[in-house]
């Protein structure tokens, strides 16, 4: 009579598992704006309409640490997914850190536009196009299911109140809008006649995506802080936030009005050129206003003692996709006024950068940002 030992399964206790990589319990998905507000320098300066020597290579430096950035990251998300899933299911039932998951779009979106943009001086045009068709198509399909589940669990699970809004809740919105803007860079890459044309008004269909529905939520944004004073001093620089869909929208019409005459009718191209500046002009108007305001609202959280935290990666992406919108608008309306918007844009954008990264490589080293225990 023959016998068979079946071993029992060996069953690792939650805690066990996260005892194997304990700092990577407290990595969530907000770290990825670190990637996106990195990616955005390489993108806006070398697309600033002021260049001066060594720019484009600067650009170049920074898009590689922007792509080594992400993949170091997605890799410790993967770790963190695997040894922390408790932690991760948490992440998404908590309405102050779900919306960041779309975050992880909008960096995949950055660093594959900054591919073809800086990065095909590096790997030749065949290979960044190759890189920039998958991230931008795992990017844009990320975006487009977060669009989708972070609203979904604002309603049915995480049971928010209209005190709680912050422009945090813009994260997942604005992902579709980043597709919309960078999209416009692969549409010469493809077969003329329907590819082009198809892929163009996709990206116009994901600009009305997020453009209606950052309209929806900016009310409830602005009410909140009409009704309920000012945002707690960490978060005060999430201000900044309601700049991306504004700056992006607006980069978007912009990069769209550029390659129109490649993918549609003679007709259409000349009607989206002039669309690109009757809807970007007034937007920037909105931006440079609400771009006033928050630097207000900053100012007074920094004299009442803000200290750092991750928010002041807001301070980042946002701005730069005001740094393109206005480079755009310089080149369709040829005006200098907004050649030199866009170029004090992006010395500010990379005042905040400097800050923002030395801030967070000091509390890495330090471990204050990922303490090292479970």
């Amino acid at each position: 009579m023959a016998t068979t030992l079946v071993r029992p399964r060996t069953v690792v206790p939650l805690a066990s598992r996260a005892h194997k990589a304990p700092a990577l319990r407290h990595l969530g998905p907000n770290w990825y704006a670190s990637v996106m507000g990195t990616a955005i320098i390489a993108n806006a300066g070398a697309t600033l309409p002021y260049q001066v020597p060594g720019q484009r290579v600067a650009c170049q430096i920074v898009w590689v640490l922007s792509a080594v950035a992400l993949a170091v990251l997605l890799a410790a998300r993967a770790g963190h997914w695997l040894h922390h899933r408790d932690q991760a299911r948490a992440h998404l039932l908590d309405p102050a850190v779900a919306p960041f998951y779309g975050c992880l779009s909008m960096a995949l979106l950055a660093v594959g536009g900054g591919t073809l943009i800086v990065g095909k001086d590096l790997i030749g045009t065949g290979a960044a196009v190759a890189v920039d068709a998958v991230l931008f198509t795992v990017g844009t399909a990320t975006g487009l299911v977060m669009a989708v589940v972070v609203p979904y669990l604002m309603v049915v699970r995480h049971k928010v109140v209209a005190s709680q809004a912050t422009p945090v809740w813009l994260l997942p919105l604005v992902a579709p809008m980043v597709s919309a803007a960078v999209g416009p860079l692969l549409v010469p890459h493809l077969p003329a006649g329907q590819p082009r044309e198809a892929l163009l008004l996709a990206c116009y269909a994901m600009f009305g995506v997020s453009l209606l529905a950052t309209l929806l939520m900016l009310p409830l944004i602005f009410g909140r802080l009409i009704l309920s004073g000012p945002l707690p001093l960490a978060l005060t620089p999430a201000l900044f936030l309601v700049l991306g869909p504004l700056g992006q929208s607006t980069t978007a019409v912009n990069q769209l009005a550029d390659v129109a005459p490649g993918a549609v009718d003679a007709s259409y191209a000349h009607a989206l050129g002039a669309f690109a500046v009757v809807y970007g002009v007034p937007v920037m108007g909105f931006a440079l206003l609400w771009l006033a305001l928050a630097a207000a609202m900053l100012v007074r959280a920094a004299r009442g003692g803000m200290g750092f935290a991750m928010t002041w990666w807001a301070l980042t992406f946002p701005v730069g996709t005001c740094v393109t919108g206005a480079a755009g608008l310089a080149r369709h309306t040829g005006l200098d006024a907004f050649a030199w918007l866009a170029a004090a844009l992006f010395l500010g954008l990379v005042t905040a950068w400097l800050a923002a990264a030395a801030h967070t490589l000091r509390g890495l080293f330090s471990g204050r940002l990922l303490p090292r225990t479970a």
